[in-house]
This record gives structure tokens, sequence and C-alpha cells, in this order.
């Protein structure tokens, strides 16, 4: 049998987090101010909404900067498995918060179509137009920025503060669309628009929460990971078959227990051995293996 936890994640991890979200900060600060006064002084409610959207972004990331810092702590007498999940709870806010100004702005939006005010409706000034596609381009810019380190240092918080950027980029477009379409002669477009956004916003904070749910209650890894995990064990020298494999999710790390069969004649120190090759093997291949226990069945 082979038992061993692995030191908490590099400090690069969460340098790297913070960095990443301090960008994020500054660039929603700067979009949220631009589009607001876009939106106040081109008369687009649909811009507004737009500005609202980048300011819950903010907010999204100072919430991954503190789930991320309490995610790196290493373990203590309290929470021997480290703090890992915390960044599960991180990301659960970030949904709420998401999914609560989604509403909002769809409620805002629902409540002047249902209420006959359409027709006064003030058609949106040519500088609306110029804040979504200056939106949409930095946005979806900050979307692969931001996906890219998520995706380096396996961060759950970061890659939902992606997708934040994403979703403002789309919704960005519906902006771009309603606005367009209000200065042709259909002001309600621009009404409608900010229903389309509601309805981007809302499906972002269901599926960030849907994700970071199944990392709280002990999802197992995908069925690749788990056949790659099952070849590397079953190609070292010693092992017969793997017998049983089990692995979890622990917030953006992995735990793996696994029972391979091995010769019943070999002596303790030799089947020793053979547990510490498939554990480093494993931990090799799979760097967010935190924890991993391998027992030998005696063939």
């Amino acid at each position: 049998m082979k038992k061993e936890k692995k030191p908490n994640a590099h400090p690069a991890f969460e340098k790297t987090a913070i960095r990443v979200s301090a960008v994020s900060i500054a660039g929603n600060l700067l979009l949220c101010v631009f589009k607001l006064l876009a939106g106040l002084l081109a008369s687009s409610g649909a811009m507004v909404s737009d500005a609202v959207h980048s300011a819950s972004d903010v907010f999204s990331s100072i919430i991954v900067i503190i789930g991320v810092r309490i995610a790196s702590k290493d373990p203590d007498e309290n929470h021997p498995y480290g703090h890992e999940r915390f960044e599960c709870v991180a990301a659960i806010v970030l949904a709420v918060i998401l999914l609560i100004s989604g509403l909002f702005i769809g409620y805002t939006a629902a409540r002047t179509i249902f209420s006959g005010e359409t027709a006064e409706i003030a058609v949106p000034g040519v500088l609306a137009l110029v804040a979504a596609i200056v939106s949409i381009a930095v946005k979806e810019g900050m979307f692969w920025f931001t996906r890219h380190y998520a995706i380096k240092i396996n961060s759950g918080a970061l890659r939902a503060d992606a997708w934040h950027h994403r979703s403002d980029a789309l919704s960005s477009v519906g902006a771009l669309v309603g606005i367009a379409g209000a200065r042709m002669g259909l002001p309600i477009l621009d009404t409608v628009a900010s229903l389309v956004i509601c309805v981007f916003i809302v499906k972002a904070a269901v599926d960030i929460f849907r994700d970071a749910m199944n990392k709280m209650v002990d999802r197992s890894c995908d069925e690749k990971t788990e056949q790659a995990i099952r070849a590397i064990a079953e190609a070292q020298e010693g092992v017969i078959c793997v017998d049983l494999l089990q692995t979890r999710e622990f917030g953006n790390k992995i735990y793996v227990d696994i029972e391979i069969r091995a010769d019943g004649q070999s002596t303790l120190e030799a089947t020793h051995e053979i547990a510490e090759r498939v554990h480093g093997a494993v931990e090799k291949a799979f760097p967010a293996v935190k924890h991993i226990m391998v027992h030998v069945n005696p063939d």
C-alpha cells in the first residue's frame, strides 16, 4: 500500500490567478465606465445593461482573487486535505451574483415592453454603437487571455471568470444588433436586446454553478482521464492488471484510489516497489493528482 499527500499548489498558481484577475478588474472598470457613459449619453438601455454586466465582472474577479488565496493555503489541523474547495465556493458565489444581475436586466427590459411604453423609447446615438464594437473586441480578447491561464494552472474559478468575459462579449453583440435596429426605426429592439443579454448572463451563471457543484460533491474524473490512469498503471513492471480505480475531483485537484493485482509470491519489498512505480508514474502524467493510494492485491 502506498499513501502520500502532495504539497499544496505551487505559489505560481496563486500569483498567476491573481495577476490575471487584476488585469480583468482593470479592463472591466474601464469598460464599465465607458459603456455606462455611452449608454447614458446615447440613450441606449441595452448599453447601460451591458455596463451593469461589466460591473458584475469586476466583483467576479475580486471573488476569484479571494477564493484562490484561500484555496492556495497549505493544509492545517482543521483542513488536513487542503482548501481547494474554497475555489468552488468562490465560483458558486460568482454564479449567484451573475444570475441576480442577469435577472434584474431581464426584469427591467420586460417591464418596459409589457408596460406599453415602447413608443417613448429614445433612439440610441451613434456613440452606443461605437461602445458596443469596442466592448466586443476587448471582452473577446480578455476571454482568450483568461482562458489561456485558466487551462495552464487548471483553475475552475479563473475558467468561470473567462466565461464571464465571453458572455459579456456575446451580450455586447446583442446590444450592437439592438442599437443598430433601433437606429433603423425600431426603437424597441434596443430593449429586446436587453432581454437577449439577460438570457446569456443567466445561462453562464447556471453553467458555472453546475460545474462548481459537481466538484463540490466529489464527481469522478471523465472516462478518458480514468482510462489513461488505468493504462499507465497497467504498463508498470510487475502489474498484472487493475482491479479497481476510483477518482474524485477536489476543487482543481484529483484524488485517486487504485487497486492493482501483482504476484502473490513476491516479497513485501518487491510489492512495495511495484506500488511506488505506479504511484510515481500516475503523478508524473497527471500533475493535478494531489493524493493517490495504491493497494496491491495478490494474484
